[in-house]
């Protein structure tokens, strides 16, 4: 009777009990360790533990869930998880179901720090027309790191040994740990208000990639995009690039470097100042020796009031008598030149033209004539060799030699024995009459 109060559960309805209690019992949770055993199948799903030094756990992630991995799971790569616990019912086997994976340690960092790079780059916080130029010689210069770093100490050392009359504001923030993106944003946008700098150095000193963590980040790199105060970024040593590098106006490799880009050296600018203050004072000098020179020489040249008016009076007379001669010669030069325009217009007068002309057409009409005339002479002459030519070719000459020319009935030539038979009436012409025969016989040679 016990044993029929008691529940006796199959084997599959215990594990769906235990996969039930598995999923309400734990919520998604994040959860890092070792990647081992992967196996990534041609349906999408890919299959691997999840262990520690202690323990390991079998994982799944679907082809769903892994599409847009930025990175490709492998053996003995940090990764860190979120995922709910479950069973896998047919075999009972205790696993987790993994919705989203990203690589842990420095790898997650670095990956971070490219995409960020790649987002900014599209949308052009790097490019060079957005970069602001930094003033020659800065009325003050804005301090944007930690006030007790050995970053703030190495800036402060370089400008007081390069330029120690140049005021330093320090606007303190924190520059690692979760606050110090905020802390970063919040003092540059504090010394934009402010306007007492007009130029800022943000940065801090080395670390690792996780310490110089908050300067890539896209807070600060938009703070700093948008800052009016050109700013130097100045973080870590000389080999750590940060996104805050590319998004500044201007990058120095190292805090101290900074402070050398944005103060001028001292000693240089009084060697200019000593350099500009010899130059000034010889050309002065030169001035002022150059100007007693003329006022010796117009001293010499002082006279007396009526002496002055003697040469006046002599110079005008020259200039009556010169231009005098000017106006004769003048005259004599219009003179000829009219004489001679009266000379070209009767030259070119239209009467002369005219019987210029009319010669030419009386000497025109003449030739025109002789040349008929001996055109007619010569055609008459062509005429009579050519007449002479037909004449002494003509039958009629050669009848008068005594021959004649026969004639068929119907006034045809005959010129063969075969045109004519015996009995025909023939023509025969003669150079002064015809005569008419009867052909009585033919002999052919």
């Amino acid at each position: 009777m016990l044993f029929e109060e008691k529940k006796i559960y199959s084997v599959s309805e215990l594990n769906h009990q235990v996969r039930l209690l598995l999923e309400h019992q734990f919520d998604a949770m994040w959860i890092g360790g070792e990647i081992s055993n992967f196996k990534h199948y041609p349906s999408g799903h890919m299959y691997f533990s999840l262990k520690d030094s202690q323990a390991q756990i079998r994982c799944v992630m679907f082809a769903g869930r892994n599409r847009h991995l930025a990175f490709t799971p492998k053996d003995g790569l940090q990764v860190v998880i979120k995922a709910k616990a479950s069973l896998y019912e047919d075999r009972g086997d205790y696993q987790l179901l993994v919705d989203y994976m990203e690589e842990a340690g420095d790898g997650a960092l670095k990956r971070a720090f490219e995409l960020l790079k790649q987002k900014l780059s599209v949308e052009g916080l790097f490019d060079n027309k957005h970069k602001k130029g930094l003033p020659a010689l800065p009325h003050c210069i804005g301090l944007v790191t930690s006030s007790k770093g050995a970053a703030v100490h190495d800036i402060l050392t370089t400008l007081r040994r390069r330029f120690p009359a140049i005021p330093v504001i320090i606007y303190p923030t924190q520059v690692q740990g979760a606050e110090a993106p905020k802390d970063i944003v919040r003092a540059i946008q504090v010394a934009n208000q402010r306007q007492e700098c007009d130029v800022l150095i943000v940065g801090r000193g080395g670390g690792s990639l996780e310490d110089l963590q908050a300067f890539n980040t896209e807070v600060v790199a938009r703070a700093i995009y948008s800052s009016n105060i050109p700013i130097i970024s100045a973080v870590g040593h000389e080999v750590d690039v940060t996104i805050a590098d590319f998004v500044a106006d201007v990058r120095a490799a190292t805090p101290t470097a900074a402070a050398e880009l944005v103060s001028p050296d001292r000693q240089v600018l009084l060697a200019d100042l000593l350099a500009i203050k010899k130059a000034l004072t010889n050309e002065t000098t030169a001035i002022i020796q150059q100007k007693m020179q003329e006022i010796d020489w117009l001293s010499k040249r002082l006279k007396h009031p009526g002496q002055r008016l003697n040469e006046y009076q002599i110079q005008l007379k020259q200039l009556q008598k010169l231009l005098a001669q000017a106006l004769h010669h003048g005259l004599l030069t219009l003179s000829k030149n009219l004489a001679k325009l009266h000379a070209d217009l009767i030259h070119h007068s239209p009467q002369t033209l005219i019987t210029k002309q009319q010669h030419h057409l009386h000497v025109l009409l003449q030739q025109l004539q002789q040349a008929m005339q001996n055109q007619i002479h010569q055609q008459y002459n062509q005429l009579n060799v050519i007449s002479a030519q037909l004449d002494s070719m003509s039958p009629l000459k050669t009848l008068s030699r005594g021959y004649s020319i026969l004639l068929n009935p119907d006034d045809r030539i005959i010129t063969s024995v075969h045109d004519a038979a015996i009995g025909n009436n023939v023509t025969a012409r003669l150079v002064d009459g015809k005569l008419t025969c009867t052909v009585i016989d033919i002999i052919k040679e």
